[in-house]
């Protein structure tokens, strides 16, 4: 049984990560996706368990997709779970560098290597940043996240004038 691990803030989950995950799932036995609080990134939108619940909600389709939380190393998470491979999703030529870095430096402390997964074209363009700057400017974003995630953005940036 091949187990990979998909890490990564989530914040929140949209389409490009679904897709990675669905293509994971074709691929490979199982793939626990795991959602963490990346002080690198700020201050998150979500709770931890916001984002485990949006992430199991928009991936119940999936039989073969266990969620977990993290605040430790990847490496140390992919150990915990039994993970064969790590998976990253790339988007463009750009999120290329920095995630080869990741990897090398991951395969190096652990001898896990990490396997890529290009997102489609249609999904290259999302980033939760993005989203999340939409959403709060009360943009449509409906076409980029599942339906939950929509819903619960429209609730953490309510309309000031009173309308929906």
């Amino acid at each position: 049984m091949t187990t990979v691990l998909y890490p990564g803030s989530f914040d929140p989950i949209h389409n490009g990560h679904i897709e990675i995950i669905e293509v994971a799932s074709k691929l490979f036995d199982e793939v626990v996706v795991a959602a963490v609080r990346n002080p690198q990134k700020g201050e998150p939108l979500f709770t931890l368990e916001e984002r485990q619940g949006l992430i199991a909600e928009a991936t119940s389709h999936l039989d073969n997709v266990r969620i977990t939380m993290f605040s430790s190393l990847v490496v140390d998470l992919a150990r915990e779970v039994g993970a064969d491979f790590i998976v990253r999703g790339l988007r463009v030529v750009s999120d290329f560098e920095s995630e080869l870095m990741m990897a090398q430096m991951n395969k190096r402390v652990s001898g896990i290597d990490t396997l890529f997964i290009p997102s489609g074209s249609s999904h290259a363009y999302l980033a939760s940043k993005l989203i999340r700057e939409i959403a709060r400017y009360h943009g449509d974003i409906s076409s980029m996240v599942p339906p939950a995630v929509a819903k619960l953005l429209e609730e953490k940036y309510p309309r000031g004038d009173g309308s929906t």
